[in-house]
């Protein structure tokens, strides 16, 4: 093994270790620096949500691909934030990406906010409920027409609302 192959391996262990580690500790996310409309205290945010909705909302982790009853939603509706209930995204938005979490090419009008997120090791987009700053997944430019934008979002962090017939 030469010295390169060494030292990048042992810089993936190291970042691998440290994600592992901060998931055990439980160590939260850093807060926004905004104000949002919808706040409460972490044990507040425990009360109401789901440890999974908890751990991707309010600690920006990702649920397992492929893990979401809602990839599977195909009625007509909306799509809300677990946390604060505003409704983000509309059903006519959604496509199949096939990468294991529901996709949209946009979200509704003052639903999102984006902020830039330089987590492992990568420079992403980070979409995140503009009324309680709960987070949602991330934004790529890899979608379909219209916007060309996919809205990869975290289905444990949404609830949906069909429309009444």
């Amino acid at each position: 093994m030469d010295r390169r192959s060494f030292l990048l391996g042992s810089a993936a262990i190291a970042v691998l270790a440290g994600l592992v580690l901060s998931r055990r500790l439980n160590i939260s996310a850093p807060a926004l620096a905004e104000d949002f409309e919808v706040t409460k205290t972490d044990a507040q945010w425990r009360a109401i949500l789901s440890p999974a909705a908890f751990a991707v909302l309010r600690q920006e982790d990702t649920e397992p691909p492929g893990s979401s009853p809602l990839l599977n939603e195909h009625r007509t509706g909306n799509f809300h934030c677990a946390g604060c209930d505003l409704a983000v995204y509309a059903s006519a938005t959604k496509f199949d990406s096939h990468t294991g979490w529901p996709s949209f090419w946009e979200a509704l009008p003052n639903a999102v906010g984006t902020k830039v997120d330089s987590s492992l090791l990568m420079t992403r987009t980070e979409v995140h409920c503009r009324r309680c700053g709960g987070h949602l997944g991330h934004v790529f430019d890899d979608g379909p027409p219209p916007t060309g934008k996919r809205h990869c979002i975290n289905g444990v962090a949404l609830t949906f609302r069909p429309v009444a017939a």
